[in-house]
């Protein structure tokens, strides 16, 4: 890298070749995405700490495919409709109809199934 320095009015500058400034510019946003990535990781990881759960590559594939939360996170804790309707006095067919789109569920109901999953209630409520 070629670098020039000149005294002007303002203060000392440096001159360089445009390629090597686009060289510097490219560096600088691979440093802030960088940085942001290490953000992103320690906040994921104090999330983790707290308690947070940690899903499967899988679990978090079917969510982004667009597949029922209540399903895709009861059949990843390995539990049957039938054992959330016992531990939220829910009926089995209210839980069937959520989790085949024919309900979208109370906020109530679905606190009570996120406990039951022991997740947090924003993996269940879905945004339109």
């Amino acid at each position: 890298m070629s670098v020039r320095f000149q005294k002007t009015p303002r203060g000392e500058v440096a001159i360089l070749p445009k390629k090597d400034y686009e060289l510097l510019v490219a560096k600088a946003a691979e440093f802030d995405e960088d940085t942001g990535t290490a953000r992103i990781v320690a906040q994921a990881r104090k999330e983790v700490a707290s308690g947070a759960p940690l899903l499967p590559k899988e679990v978090v594939d079917r969510l982004a495919d667009g597949e029922n939360a209540v399903r895709v996170l009861r059949e990843w804790r390995d539990v049957t409709q039938m054992y959330i309707s016992f531990k939220t006095n829910l009926s089995q067919s209210y839980i069937s109809d959520i989790e085949n789109g024919r309900r979208v569920g109370t906020a109530a109901a679905l606190r009570l199934i996120a406990n039951v999953l022991n997740v947090p209630l924003d993996l269940l409520v879905e945004e339109n």
